[in-house]
């Protein structure tokens, strides 16, 4: 991460997500009559490691994997990402195709272990060089553990609307009523900390922007990219669910609220950064 502003943001957010999730892991010891540190240690390490496996298991079980020996456009594909993984110190990735419905790429796993998957619709519309600007997006995605830094956040959120569930059912009569209550107070809680997980998503996609234009050599292709992306999703509907957004290279969300929970930045704003 070379931006400074977006690095001091990062730190900011992540003290911020630790505090919600230091309150919610001393509340849950208090209620269950247990030592802070392991409550803390299993919360951390059991919930995050659960959903890591089962969201990867998710993006890529439609998807089909791009074999050594392929030809053609999608054997470039293939050596294209394996040749930028080189460049940028990542470990060969697996490189996968699946039909999405629209132009998209997406990247999960970790350093060692990571997937790159792109669209059918994509390798069909965009050129070479742009192709390659959205796999070094991808790749840097891989390389900044991205995948497993929104993990955690999203494993916070759900603690936190957890432990809110409880604690408020707990603290009164157990009817129908204190369930509702318990059940909004959750999904309020759980809210609230996913806006600044989801802060932390919007700055990582500048940084994978600003990294990809530093392994290409040059933002433009990746700005087209993103142009073209953007326009073709007008015209198409989506077949991943909305679980991947976070995943993807583009999802453009519309609206004061949807732009509050949005897991990416405006592409205008992206595309601006790339060619500055």
């Amino acid at each position: 991460m070379t931006d400074f502003g977006l690095q001091a943001r990062m730190v900011v957010v992540g003290a911020i997500l630790f505090a919600f999730y230091l309150a919610a892991g001393t509340f849950a010891a208090a209620m269950l009559g247990l030592p802070l540190v392991p409550v803390l240690a299993v919360g951390i390490l059991v919930v995050p490691a659960l959903q890591y496996k089962l969201g990867k298991w998710l993006a890529t079980r439609k998807a089909e994997e791009i074999p050594r020996g392929t030809t053609g456009r999608y054997g470039d594909v293939r050596k294209m990402t394996l040749d930028l993984a080189r460049e940028m110190d990542v470990p060969e990735p697996t490189v996968m195709k699946m039909q999405m419905g629209v132009p998209n790429a997406f990247a999960v796993g970790r350093k060692g272990a990571g997937v790159v998957c792109v669209s059918e619709e994509l390798v069909a519309l965009l050129d070479r060089d742009e192709l390659e600007g959205v796999i070094a997006h991808e790749l840097a995605h891989i390389k900044n553990r991205d995948v497993v830094t929104m993990v955690i956040g999203q494993s916070i959120g759900m603690i936190v609307g957890y432990v809110a569930y409880f604690a408020v059912l707990m603290g009164g009569e157990r009817n129908i009523g204190s369930v509702i209550v318990a059940m909004i107070a959750s999904s309020l809680a759980n809210a609230l900390v996913m806006v600044f997980v989801l802060a932390i998503s919007r700055y990582r996609e500048y940084v994978a922007d600003a990294d990809a234009r530093e392994a290409i050599g040059r933002g433009d292709p990746l700005a087209r990219a993103l142009e073209k992306i953007s326009r073709a999703a007008e015209g198409g509907e989506s077949e991943l669910d909305d679980s991947m957004n976070a995943l993807c290279i583009l999802n453009a969300e519309r609206g004061l609220l949807a732009r509050l929970f949005a897991t990416h930045p405006p592409m205008e704003k992206r595309v601006e950064r790339l060619r500055a």
